[in-house]
């Protein structure tokens, strides 16, 4: 028979919030209850007659709580298959039957989260919880698993709605679940064990839970489905939801702003996870006139983000220009209210400029995984390799460049002058044809390179890429050095007075 009709019950949880609406469910059906330790006490402190675990395994909660319910009075009613061998076998050696698991575990993930105490780590992994929501999901044909309180809105439907009946579909629905969450809860306690140790295993482990179906891939053919939690990085404001391709474009902005995080007032222009404009000035209006003037045809459409709150005279500039989403870390009251007037575009509040320690990404039959790059040089990083020096203004310069040319695609040159991208070359196959973009594109929109810098994502095999920025009145150099043939360049810039500084940092981005 499909549909089971809840007659006991167990409860044994962690977080006993949002309980209310099922405790009184429970005593409206007359549904016999078993509980342990704080969840007795507090079912009994809401007007409920629970019985102890204790009482029918005959044993008492022992070693500190760590042994309650692993006993087979407590399994064998959860696995009993209802059946007449089965049940012979329960009223033999006086088990109940239970057809209703109620499970909360203990808060693993967040203890990590919260303190470097092994002992305490320890303490928080839950034993008797999993394996009661392993067996319960396993009988699912005659027991029903709610494995988190994130599942207490479902049972509160089966207990008010269907009067305690459900259904196979039910039924299977939570084991579906109750796998989910037990797998998710070793995952995290294996990734905890294997970063603590010395000799960490090279094994694939991740779980996240959350998922949010995106309208669809990069192309409209393919699915798209976000898993993580957005809210921790931004608030969403207004607009459309987000698609595969802004959420990209997003993290690259993300990622891009976190390098200016600190610094004086910076906005950024991205299309495609690129830069195409990028400035930093005294004010978020000023620093937005110049990110703009970088390439104000590829911004058509484009991300937009600020490292500082956007005010109303920016905000009236940057709505005359279609894009796709804005990010700031806030906005002025009468920004926000101008900005979320055009219903389609979205907006986005910081709340943190987050960065994962490691990226992943499936490649062939498999997944590749690496440690982020994470490295910020400063001035202090910087080795001159020349008889010239750098002067202050462009050693801010070379900083600012660099940062750039670490999160444009590779090949990259970058070219800028007072803390504003004049123009990028990206993604081409040799660094020559980067660095003719790059000029091309600073030329086509009035720039006049003469005085700027130039940043490379990689080594010169070459002196071609510094004879040609020397042609155009570029005055120094940033790389990160490594060629057989570096004295090459360098002796190129010696000749012609040009500073040069290496990195010793390749910062190649596929």
């Amino acid at each position: 028979m499909s549909t089971k009709k809840i007659k006991s019950a167990l409860i044994s949880v962690f977080d006993k919030s949002g309980l209310e609406n099922i405790m009184e469910s429970l005593k409206q059906l007359d549904i016999k209850i078993y509980s342990t330790g704080g969840t007795f006490d507090h079912l009994v402190k809401h007007g409920l007659s629970p019985i102890q675990v204790e009482d029918i395994t005959s044993y008492p909660s022992i070693l500190d709580g760590r042994v309650k319910t692993l006993h087979p009075k407590v399994f064998g009613g959860i696995l009993a298959r209802r059946q007449d061998d089965h049940l012979s076998q329960l009223e033999k050696y006086e088990i109940p039957e239970i057809d209703l698991v109620v499970v909360d575990l203990y808060p693993f993930e967040d203890t990590v989260i919260s303190t470097n105490d092994e002992a305490t780590i320890i303490e928080k992994i839950d034993i008797g919880g999993i394996a009661l929501i392993r067996a319960a999901a396993k009988n699912y044909n005659d027991v029903l698993i709610i494995p988190s309180k994130d599942q207490y809105g479902f049972l509160e439907t089966v207990l008010a709605n269907q009067k305690g009946e459900t259904s196979i579909q039910d039924r299977k629905k939570m084991a579906l679940e109750a796998f989910g969450v037990s797998s998710h809860y070793d995952t995290a306690i294996f990734n905890y064990f294997n970063d603590s140790s010395e000799e960490k295993e090279n094994r694939f482990k991740h779980s996240i839970s959350n998922a949010s179906a995106l309208r669809y891939g990069e192309n409209p053919h393919q699915q798209g489905i976000f898993f993580g939690e957005l809210n921790n990085v931004f608030e969403k404001l207004s607009g459309k939801d987000l698609s595969f391709n802004n959420l990209v474009d997003v993290d690259a902005a993300v990622q891009l702003m976190a390098e200016f995080e600190n610094d004086a007032p910076t906005f950024a222009v991205l299309k495609h996870t690129n830069a195409c404009g990028v400035a930093t000035r005294s004010t978020v209006f000023d620093a937005w006139t110049d990110a703009l003037a970088g390439d104000p045809v590829s911004a058509f459409g484009g991300i937009l983000i600020s490292n500082t709150k956007i005010d109303l005279k920016t905000a009236e500039e940057i709505n005359k220009l279609f894009y796709e989403v804005l990010l700031a870390p806030d906005f002025d009251q009468d920004a926000q209210q101008l900005l979320t007037k055009k219903k389609k575009r979205v907006l986005l509040k910081v709340n943190s400029y987050y960065r994962q320690d490691k990226n992943f990404k499936s490649i062939l039959n498999g997944v590749i995984q690496q440690d982020m790059d994470l490295k910020i040089e400063s001035a202090d990083d910087f080795e001159c390799k020349t008889k010239s020096q750098p002067s202050q203004d462009q050693i801010n310069d070379l900083v600012f460049a660099n940062k750039l040319a670490k999160h444009l695609k590779s090949n990259t040159i970058v070219l800028a002058r007072n803390k504003q991208l004049l123009g990028m070359g990206c993604g081409q196959t040799s660094r020559v044809d980067a660095c003719k973009q790059a000029i091309v594109k600073a030329k086509s929109f009035g720039f006049d390179l003469e005085g700027s810098v130039m940043a490379s994502d990689a080594f010169f095999p070459f002196p071609d890429c510094v004879e040609i920025a020397h042609g155009e009145g570029i005055k120094a150099v940033i790389q990160p050095g490594g060629s057989i043939k570096d004295q090459l360049s360098i002796d190129y810039c010696d000749e012609n007075n040009l500073p040069m500084v290496f990195t010793s940092t390749r910062h190649f981005k596929h």
